[in-house]
């Protein structure tokens, strides 16, 4: 029994150092690439941070996700499948979490992509819900979001968030903090978001018909592949 409780411990570290710390390092990369407008890193930096959370619940609640890949979904739907742990979403974390699934996983533009400067504040609340389960102390879990009230504040003990937060001359402390209504000891009612929006079709999706001469240098995804093959224009 001892053996077991041993390593059960070194499995929870292992998702908390692996998945959850990292997460929290991308979500502070995400927000600076928001914050500078950056389309493409937006948008990875926060599907990065949504999928390592995700990988992190599922890793601490023993639930097998060695197949999920870059695929919010899927992970989200063997937490849901698993009846282990049950995620209490807004709806509009989830459908942010649709739109990064979309397109968040594509980095080089081989599919068209969407994004929005005020999606850091989308990124911002996923964040707050998400990371409540990425710790094995139940008490995060239990806070919920109210319309109306501001977000109830927790931290999670020896977090790589909370420690960018504690220390005021961490590089990263600004950059998570700045305009964030749901993270930090100051508490807002209203946060700015720098306004942009990009929209940008991918070669592929413009011009179909080299996908043949493509494939014979670059790797794309099978189901991709696929996809394009399906919509190919005719010569």
């Amino acid at each position: 029994m001892e053996d077991r409780n041993i390593t059960d411990a070194l499995i929870n570290d292992f998702a908390i150092r692996c998945f959850r710390d990292q997460g929290d390092a991308d979500y502070i990369a995400a927000r600076m690439a928001f914050r500078a407008a950056l389309a493409m890193p937006s948008l990875w930096s926060s599907q990065q941070t949504i999928e390592k959370y995700l990988k992190c619940i599922l890793l601490l609640n023993r639930i097998r996700g060695g197949n999920v890949g870059h695929d919010l979904n899927a992970a989200l739907s063997l937490i849901t499948k698993s009846a282990c742990v049950s995620l209490d979403l807004s709806p509009a974390t989830t459908s942010f979490i649709e739109h990064i699934d979309a397109f968040g996983r594509f980095r080089y533009l081989e599919v068209s992509r969407i994004a929005y400067g005020g999606h850091v504040i989308s990124l911002d609340r996923a964040v707050w819900e998400l990371r409540r389960y990425c710790t094995i102390s139940e008490g995060p879990s239990s806070l919920k979001l109210r319309n109306g009230s501001l977000p109830p504040k927790y931290r999670i003990e020896g977090g790589f968030l909370e420690q960018v937060i504690d220390d005021g001359e961490n590089a990263a402390h600004k950059p998570l903090l700045v305009n964030n209504a749901f993270l930090g000891k100051r508490r807002r009612r209203k946060v700015r978001a720098r306004k942009w929006f990009c929209a940008e079709n991918a070669p592929l999706y413009l011009n179909p018909q080299i996908l043949d001469e493509i494939l014979e240098y670059v790797h794309l995804p099978k189901g991709l592949i696929r996809a394009y093959r399906l919509h190919q224009k005719p010569d």
